[in-house]
């Protein structure tokens, strides 16, 4: 059974920085699509960043330019540097891994961002 646990969360003023962390318990190269989500009381999870297994990255609209997702192969570490944070980036975020050979989605448990105006 493969663990995420992520990492990094906070209070933050508007305008602050935040980088989260998600931890894998293992190699996640072997991972095809790894991403973060974030979610609200009351609302759907919604995705935010993602990062393939080639490197690249794709990010929803409301973040571009101001998020930028990473990893670190050697430490199966993913990463979301969350700069110019604004209050409606409040959410409790969730990384997750995808295996196309076990056609199976991990998750984390997630940790709470908190931006304050």
């Amino acid at each position: 059974q493969v663990q995420l646990v992520e990492s990094g969360g906070g209070l933050v003023q508007a305008g602050g920085s935040l980088r989260l962390s998600c931890a894998a318990s293992r190699n996640i190269f072997s991972f095809n699509n790894m991403g973060w989500h974030r979610q609200v009381p009351g609302k759907q999870r919604e995705l935010v960043a993602g990062i393939r297994r080639d490197g690249t990255t794709y990010y929803t609209d409301s973040v571009k330019g101001r998020f930028a997702a990473s990893r670190d192969n050697a430490k199966n570490t993913m990463y979301l540097q969350m700069n110019s944070l604004k209050p409606e980036d409040t959410a409790v975020y969730y990384c997750s891994a995808f295996d196309s050979a076990l056609r199976t989605d991990y998750w984390g448990q997630g940790t709470q961002v908190t931006v304050s105006s």
